[in-house]
């Protein structure tokens, strides 16, 4: 019976901690062609920016992995912020950025270079 109830408190813990995860709810990319520099703001709302965080952001051209950047923590309590230089980038290239939440989910955006709106 005391397996079963502390089964059952540990399951509760787990699912009651999952329920306050969640992947980011959006991400904005832009790309200025004169400099080459990608920005993107990713949106991720969360009471604690230490323990609920975007933990990695992946940014790939044309459907391969560039580069992987890992946080520690994010930025602030709404969104974090990155940007990096891709100086081999030309008009019709694809760009994604994938951010991945500390404790569940991703998502993922792409746009195509010169088709920005």
């Amino acid at each position: 019976m005391k397996k079963i109830v502390l089964l059952s408190a540990i399951l509760l813990f787990v699912f009651s901690s999952l329920a306050y995860a969640h992947p980011p709810s959006d991400i904005k990319i832009t790309f200025d062609p004169a400099t080459k520099m990608l920005a993107a703001v990713i949106m991720h709302n969360v009471a604690d920016p230490l323990s609920h965080y975007i933990k990695k952001v992946d940014v790939g051209l044309n459907g391969k992995e560039i580069v992987e950047l890992t946080f520690s923590r994010q930025g602030n309590n709404a969104i974090q912020a990155v940007t990096y230089l891709i100086p081999d980038v030309k008009n019709g290239d694809i760009l994604s950025v994938e951010g991945y939440c500390s404790i569940s989910g991703k998502l993922k955006k792409e746009i195509v270079v010169g088709a920005e709106k």
